[in-house]
């Protein structure tokens, strides 16, 4: 069996588990998506979600992030980890989103990444589920089950994208990333996955004894 036949086979299994596929974050507008993103670095997105509606009720606007302080962010995402980081990273993307990008995200990986604190992840997210481009989010859950399905043999984010990106249809692939993190979540996990129930254990390469 090819790679691109597995990958058409988790597609299906996957879509038929998951018909709906959405990103656990919460957000309203794309900057709330690209902020959220950037504050789940190393960080729970159920964790995240309770503090952005503070934070973007304080910050509702990008200018509002410009004209607050990076001290005032650091107290609303304290509890996300990392926190002085991801506060300065969020302050000074604001200030480049507004002074470069007249307030608009970009629409491409490339422009995105020139982005502070703004990595592939973050970044293919926000053009998938903003802008509806072909994208591939390789976050933990969708490294792991891309190798355990036998879709790559690596664990390096970049590689494990490009994998993905020869084998997935276009169309289905930000879907497909968005159901891997559920079933991730609630069957392949990293310890003791439920593999007597998966819905791809008919094909699965790699399954954990």
């Amino acid at each position: 069996m090819t790679k691109q036949e597995l990958a058409l086979l988790a597609v299906d299994a996957l879509k038929r588990e998951y018909p709906d596929a959405i990103c656990s974050l919460e957000y309203t507008d794309p900057l709330q998506l690209l902020i959220a993103t950037r504050l789940a670095a190393q960080c729970t997105d159920a964790r995240v979600n309770m503090v952005t509606p503070a934070l973007f009720s304080r910050f509702p606007t990008l200018d509002s992030f410009c004209e607050g302080s990076v001290e005032e962010i650091e107290e609303l995402v304290r509890s996300c980890g990392l926190y002085k980081t991801k506060a300065k990273d969020i302050y000074n993307m604001c200030h480049v989103l507004r002074e470069k990008y007249n307030g608009v995200i970009p629409d491409t990986v490339e422009e995105l990444t020139k982005l502070p604190g703004v990595g592939r992840k973050t970044a293919n997210l926000v053009v998938g589920d903003v802008y509806k481009k072909p994208a591939v989010v390789t976050d933990t859950h969708c490294i792991r089950l891309a190798g355990r399905l036998g879709l790559t043999e690596s664990d390096v984010p970049l590689k494990v994208e490009k994998d993905l990106r020869a084998v997935l249809p276009p169309e289905e692939s930000n879907d497909f990333c968005h159901r891997t993190v559920l079933h991730g979540r609630a069957v392949c996990s990293a310890r003791n996955p439920k593999c007597e129930i998966c819905c791809m254990r008919g094909f699965c390469q790699n399954p954990v004894k």
